[in-house]
């Protein structure tokens, strides 16, 4: 991931709505989520959801697809994979020290959540 498409992928997350729906997409796994139920889970209206993972998707961090007449999302994990390298990359500097807490938080929650770590 490059500096522009980071700061592209902060915008994004850079909205309350946003960062819950992408929170959700992240524990619903691979499957993902159809829009109306991410809807409710999310506590927004089904305009505002859609407004909001359009802006997800432009940024790259969420992927959608058609299943009859639902709109199933799911997130982009290799973004945001790519998105945790990208801040983590620089970090140790020679001293791995500094990045075992992201390291640990990052794998201790593995397993625990469908699709945390897919």
């Amino acid at each position: 991931m490059d500096e522009r498409q980071a700061l592209l992928a902060f915008a994004a997350l850079a909205q309350e709505t946003r960062l819950r729906l992408l929170r959700h997409l992240v524990t619903a796994g691979p499957e993902g989520v159809a829009a109306g139920t991410l809807a409710s889970e999310a506590g927004v209206s089904a305009s505002n959801v859609s407004f909001h993972l359009k802006e997800l998707e432009q940024a790259g961090l969420v992927a959608s697809r058609r299943e009859g007449r639902s709109i199933i999302y799911k997130a982009a994990y290799p973004a945001l994979s790519g998105l945790i390298a990208f801040l983590l990359k620089d970090c140790c500097q020679g001293r791995p020290e500094v990045c075992t807490p992201a390291v640990t938080a990052l794998t201790s929650g593995c397993g625990t959540q469908a699709g945390a770590c897919a």
